[in-house]
């Protein structure tokens, strides 16, 4: 392979910046710049000089030796003071030197795959954990990078493995001494197999919307508080408030974080009957989204409950607590309620999250589904008796690439590209 550079740290000025080299002539061409290398997985300080000589910075320099790094192959990290000059310095140094090239973006992970240091699915958190900005994307992301989901598959692919042998071994010596009814042994390996694959399908939209975040629309009618109610949830003025009923005429939505799940607040135009087309619009777009939203808050006030059916889940609460006489609901303006509506709605978020699994994107729904429609077709095959069994074989031969396809070790190509176009250079 060719030996590649980028920056792997953010760009523009900062602290500290890092230029990663991997490939065959990584220490060759650090070692330019740097003279001796410190020995692997070691740092040194290290002036970096051009071809003529010149400093260009002093560098804490880090080697790592093929099979012991990330990429799985030969790594240099410069870690240079964070200055943008000294960044293009550095980089045109490296762009000088014959068989270096600018990694592509994705480039350092997709070696990393290709030389087994990571399989797909931890790919893919990769890419979660960098873009995580809430605690349970942090945390979901690095239990699936950390190799969870890549064991299980494993652990199952092993027992499938296992079920497929007992068949074919009675299919290839059915007329020597072996055993020919495997049924019930094989069984067992099926049933636990469609049992785990199951439970994470089942957990999959929960853990879906921790990765992508809930959305939760604020419904009432109008001049109830809604907008007021968004701007106090945000922490600004995101909707504009006023008097004049039908104000908002949109969706606006604001991301945010609640109970640490991400979440996307909609302020919607108030529900009532009207003549104006525009506000028509607004309203049938507001229950819209709220029939699709993960969690709805309905907002009451003296007029009674909006024209809005309920459903299971719905928060309703009394806005405008401050200007009754028992203060009984919220305030946006005061903040009366306000931590009590918070605390319920992260308690309605955590009990949509409970039973998350491992597997967060529609790929690995897909993958798990096919595995478990071919496990349940080879069992029913296999309870036909003996003449089924080669069709049976099959089938579970489709399980196990289904599986194997999910981590990447068949027939991944068409997915690459997209995979690792989401990836900044320097990764």
């Amino acid at each position: 392979m060719d030996t590649i550079f980028a920056l792997a740290s953010a760009p523009g000025k900062a602290g500290v910046s890092v230029i990663r080299l991997s490939g065959p002539l990584a220490w060759d061409a650090a070692s330019r710049l740097a003279g001796r290398l410190p020995h692997p997985r070691h740092s040194a300080l290290r002036k970096l000089r051009d071809q003529q000589g010149q400093v260009l910075d002093e560098a804490l320099v880090l080697t790592f030796e093929e099979g012991a790094s990330f990429t799985g192959e030969k790594v240099v990290e410069l870690h240079l003071h964070g200055s943008i000059a000294i960044q293009r310095a550095v980089m045109r140094e490296l762009d000088a030197v014959d068989s270096l090239r600018i990694a592509e973006p994705g480039e350092f992970t997709r070696r990393a795959l290709e030389n087994d240091r990571l399989d797909l699915t931890q790919v893919e958190a990769l890419s979660d954990l960098i873009e995580a900005e809430t605690e349970s994307q942090r945390i979901q992301a690095l239990r699936v990078f950390s190799g969870a989901l890549g064991e299980k598959v494993e652990a199952w692919r092993k027992d499938l493995i296992a079920a497929a042998s007992l068949i074919e071994v009675t299919i290839d010596f059915a007329d020597e001494d072996v055993p020919v009814d495997v049924t019930e042994p094989v069984c067992e390996l099926l049933d636990k197999v469609a049992a785990a694959l199951n439970a994470q399908l089942s957990g999959l939209d929960a853990a879906e919307r921790i990765r992508t975040g809930f959305e939760i629309a604020i419904l009432g009618a109008p001049n109830v508080g809604k907008s007021t109610l968004l701007n106090a949830l945000a922490g600004r003025d995101a909707a504009i408030t006023s008097d004049i009923a039908g104000t908002t005429r949109d969706v606006i939505e604001v991301r945010m974080e609640i109970a640490g799940l991400p979440v996307t607040l909609l302020d919607t135009a108030g529900l009532r009957e009207t003549e104006d087309p525009v506000e028509k619009l607004g309203i049938e777009r507001a229950r819209l989204r709220g029939e699709s939203s993960d969690l709805r808050v309905i907002l009451t006030d003296d007029r009674g409950m909006p024209d809005v059916d309920l459903r299971e889940g719905d928060i309703v609460v009394r806005s405008k607590a401050d200007e009754t006489s028992d203060k009984v609901g919220i305030s946006a303006k005061t903040g009366l309620g306000i931590d009590a509506l918070i605390k319920e709605i992260g308690e309605h978020l955590e009990g949509l999250t409970a039973g998350a699994g491992l597997a967060t994107r529609e790929r690995h729904r897909v993958a798990f589904l096919e595995g478990y429609h071919a496990i349940r077709q080879a069992k029913e095959l296999l309870l036909r008796g003996s003449d089924w069994y080669d069709l049976a074989a099959e089938e579970l031969r489709g399980a196990i690439r289904s599986l194997e396809l999910l981590i990447g070790r068949v027939d991944v190509e068409n997915l690459l590209d997209e995979i690792f176009s989401n990836f900044c250079l320097g990764k």
